[in-house]
């Protein structure tokens, strides 16, 4: 399928991105990549890790987001429904549906931007597993595991996307496509991560000072998306970036 220039994939697969850089995924990624391989710290650390160690990391990293994808896509299956069945019952149901979920996502980056804290969103909801069940398969039920219950950081960007979802996607499928999005977005740098650990343990001595900026673009991104949905503006936008290809494309 080909996702041409609709900007609302791209801002999901770049809403999934910032949830990897959120202050309570990206400091555990280290911690994550380790649990879910068994492999010990110095193993990941090595600058250059033999092809054994790459191959787990990688299969153990694929199935991790395996596991979240499946749920987040089922998140947008059943948004893609609701939303389906809402303007079956209601007439311009899609309108105010783009309308209410315009407001969410708003809200949702006042909330991230730090400009404004709602308690329902501060909630620790975090599922966690003692003991990781052995093997890939035990793998793939801690990234449901992640997706179900790791709701402090990424709640917000998640639950913006799931509004847009049903807002703007009038099908079930183009509501999953969106959330697929979300999930290559969050999962690509985690496996990039788990593949060039040592580097990433560089990048992120580096980058943890700005964690906080980030938190705070994200919110003010999110706040604009919100505008754009409220107002029906996408569309719009779309059809500008159409006008920009080059002809034949």
């Amino acid at each position: 399928m080909n996702l041409g220039p609709d900007i609302t994939y791209w801002i999901a697969f770049s809403a999934g991105f910032l949830s990897f850089f959120s202050p309570c995924v990206l400091p555990l990624i280290p911690s994550y990549i380790t649990y879910i391989t068994g492999l010990s710290f110095g193993q990941l650390q090595e600058a250059h890790p033999g092809t054994k160690v790459r191959l787990v990391v990688l299969a153990h990293s694929l199935a991790f987001v395996l596991g979240f994808s499946v749920v987040f896509v089922g998140m947008g299956a059943l948004a893609g429904a609701a939303s389906s069945t809402f303007q079956t019952v209601m007439k311009d149901g899609l309108i105010w549906l783009q309308r209410a979920g315009g407001l969410l996502i708003f809200l949702f980056g006042i909330h991230m931007s730090g400009l404004f804290h709602f308690g329902l969103l501060l909630g620790d909801k975090r599922v966690r597993i003692q003991n990781k069940p052995g093997g890939l398969a035990g793998t793939f039920l801690v990234g449901i595991a992640f997706a179900a219950g790791w709701t402090p950081c990424i709640g917000p960007i998640l639950g913006a996307i799931l509004a847009m979802a049903a807002g703007t996607s009038g099908s079930t499928a183009k509501s999953m496509l969106l959330l697929g999005c979300y999930a290559a977005g969050l999962g690509i740098p985690f496996v990039i991560s788990g593949l060039l650990f040592h580097g990433f343990l560089d990048f992120f001595k580096r980058f943890k000072s700005h964690i906080r900026k980030m938190e705070f673009f994200t919110g003010i991104l999110l706040m604009a998306v919100g505008i754009l949905l409220f107002f029906g503006l996408f569309n719009d936008l779309t059809t500008f970036l159409y006008r920009l290809l080059p002809a034949g494309e």
